[in-house]
């Protein structure tokens, strides 16, 4: 299990489409908002937390068509099918990979991001604790989509499509979370239906997507 991680780690950084590709993407979105909605500082103030949030979905949404695609290529999947690792386990590590070279770089960034958002520095703490707890769910449910899409000829699109629905619960409570943190507002709800969230998602989706992977193999 190490060994994948480690492996899936190199080849991510070694490919150059992992987290600089999503920090990229997440400073852009961050850097045009403004452009687009005025210099009010005080609206931005406000819509930050969404913005920040929408901007971390759609970042980690760029790099899950890579998931499986290059084991696929190369005949890698095959093999790791039939290893002695439970595939549940390798779907585990993926997402876990995923998670580290995209999601935990947007958690670490999001903070540098919001002073363009004029956000409170009230609310970077609350934005990081729900980034940290919503972006591992975001990772596990990509990696679903991902398997349902594997080996299909411009799968990118359906897979965003997929995917960007079952995106919008953790969207909601993430932001909403960030947006009580900034208002120095009760933020227990939202953060604890955010933890169920993502508990629930690495406790079932494994599971469905193995079953998904040796379907799409036979």
């Amino acid at each position: 299990m190490i060994a994948l991680l480690t492996r899936d780690l190199r080849l991510a950084l070694r490919a150059g489409g992992g987290f600089g590709l999503a920090l990229a993407f997440f400073l852009i979105v961050t850097v045009l908002v403004p452009f687009s909605v005025g210099p009010q500082s005080s609206l931005l103030a406000t819509i930050a937390p969404g913005v920040l949030w929408l901007g971390a979905l759609l970042a980690c949404l760029l790099s899950l068509d890579r998931i499986f695609a290059l084991d696929w290529e190369d005949g890698s999947l095959d093999l790791l099918a039939t290893a002695p690792l439970p595939l549940e386990g390798v779907v585990s590590m993926k997402a876990l990979a995923h998670w580290l070279t995209t999601g935990l770089p947007l958690v670490l960034a999001a903070p540098i991001l919001g002073v363009l958002l004029n956000m409170p520095p009230a609310a970077y703490p609350w934005l990081m604790m729900s980034l940290a707890l919503g972006t591992p769910a975001l990772s596990v449910i990509g990696t679903f989509g991902a398997a349902l899409t594997v080996g299909l000829k411009r799968g990118g699109l359906l897979l965003s499509l997929l995917v960007l629905p079952l995106y919008v619960p953790t969207l909601i409570f993430g932001a909403e979370a960030a947006r009580r943190g900034a208002a120095g507002m009760e933020t227990a709800t939202p953060l604890l239906f955010l933890a169920g969230i993502t508990t629930g998602t690495i406790a079932l989706l494994p599971f469905a997507s193995a079953a998904v992977l040796r379907v799409n193999l036979r």
